[in-house]
C-alpha cells in the first residue's frame, strides 16, 4: 500500500459495473480498511485521528485500531498511545505487482556476485509473517544443494534474513511482530526461546549481518541488509543473502571470504537506488 495515498471512500456505492442488488458492501470491512489507509500515511495516529479522518465516532475508531492490532496489521505504542502499522501490511500488496528496481538492478548486481563467489546469492524482502525470495542466482550456481525460485518463502524467527530483518526493526516492531510470530504461526516455525532470540537479535544488529544454520538443513546463510540511508527508517530495501555448504565453511571463514562481497554488492544496489530514486522503502 502506498502511504502517500487516500484510500477511496466506497461505503455505501456499488461498483459502476456490478448489476444493481447483486451484493452488499460489508461496511464494517470498507471503514477498518480506511482506518489503516489512515495509519499507513501516517508516523503513527491516536484513536482521536483516525476518527477525525474516517468521520466514524471515537469508540468506533477505537474497536477497529484495536481489532487491527489483534490481527497483527497494528501497535499500540504504550510510549505516546499512538498507533501504527506492522509489516505485516506489506503482505496485502505483495501480489500486487514486483518492484522494477529488482529487475533493472538488482538482478545484474546479484548474477555478478554469483559469479564471484559461485554459491547461490537471492535478494530477500519481508512479505507478512514470512521473507520472500524476490530474486535469486539458485540454476546457475554450481554450488547450491538445493535449487530455490523467486517466490520461495523463508520463516521469519528462523532465517538469517528474517532474523536480520527483526533485528534491524524498530523495538516497537520488533515486539509486535514477536508477538504475532508466536500467537500465529506452527510450533515449528514460531519463536522458540524469546528471550535467547531476542539476545542474538542483538548481536545481529550491532555486528550488521546475520548467519544462521537451521539443523539438519546442509546450507547455512550469511545475510547483509541492503540499505539506502535517505529511504525510511534505516533505508532498509532489501536484504542481500548467500547460501553455503554448511561442512565446507566455518561462520568465521564465511565472513572472512564472502562478507566483503556480500557488502561491497548490497551498497552498490542501494547507490543505484539512491541516484534513481526507484524501490520502496521497507517498514521498519
Amino acid at each position: 500500500m502506498d502511504a502517500r495515498a487516500e484510500f477511496p471512500r466506497t461505503a455505501g456505492r456499488a461498483r459502476a459495473d456490478a448489476p444493481r442488488g447483486t451484493f452488499r458492501p460489508i461496511r464494517a470491512l470498507l471503514r477498518g480498511l480506511e482506518c489503516l489507509a489512515v495509519l499507513n500515511g501516517r508516523d503513527g495516529a491516536s484513536v482521536t485521528d483516525v476518527a477525525a479522518a474516517v468521520r466514524l465516532p471515537r469508540t468506533t475508531a477505537h474497536r477497529i485500531l484495536e481489532t487491527l492490532c489483534e490481527g497483527g496489521f497494528a501497535v499500540r505504542d504504550a510510549s505516546d498511545e499512538r498507533y501504527r502499522v506492522t509489516i505485516r501490511v506489506r503482505s496485502l500488496s505483495d501480489g500486487f505487482g514486483d518492484q522494477s528496481w529488482i529487475r533493472e538492478m538488482a538482478k545484474p548486481a546479484l548474477e555478478a556476485l554469483g559469479r564471484r563467489v559461485l554459491y547461490p546469492v537471492s535478494l530477500v524482502t519481508p512479505a507478512g509473517l514470512t521473507m520472500l525470495v524476490r530474486e535469486t542466482t539458485d540454476r546457475q550456481s554450481p554450488l547450491a544443494l538445493e535449487r530455490y525460485s523467486a517466490g520461495s518463502q523463508l520463516p521469519m524467527a528462523h532465517s538469517a534474513c528474517g532474523r536480520l530483518y527483526l533485528a534491524l526493526s524498530t523495538p516497537v516492531q520488533r515486539a509486535a511482530l514477536l508477538d504475532v510470530l508466536q500467537r500465529s504461526l506452527p510450533k515449528a516455525d514460531a519463536p522458540r526461546n524469546r528471550p535467547d532470540l531476542e539476545r542474538e537479535l542483538d548481536i545481529i544488529r550491532t555486528q550488521g549481518y546475520a548467519i544462521h544454520h537451521r539443523t539438519p538443513e546442509r546450507e547455512a546463510t550469511v545475510a547483509v541488509p541492503i540499505q539506502a540511508a535517505d529511504r525510511g527508517s534505516d533505508g532498509l530495501v532489501g536484504i542481500l543473502s548467500m547460501r553455503y555448504i554448511a561442512s565446507a565453511l566455518t561462520p568465521k571463514e564465511v565472513v572472512g571470504s564472502y562478507l566483503a562481497p556480500l557488502v561491497e554488492t548490497a551498497a552498490r544496489i542501494a547507490e543505484a537506488l539512491r541516484a534513481t530514486s526507484t524501490a520502496e522503502p521497507v517498514p521498519a
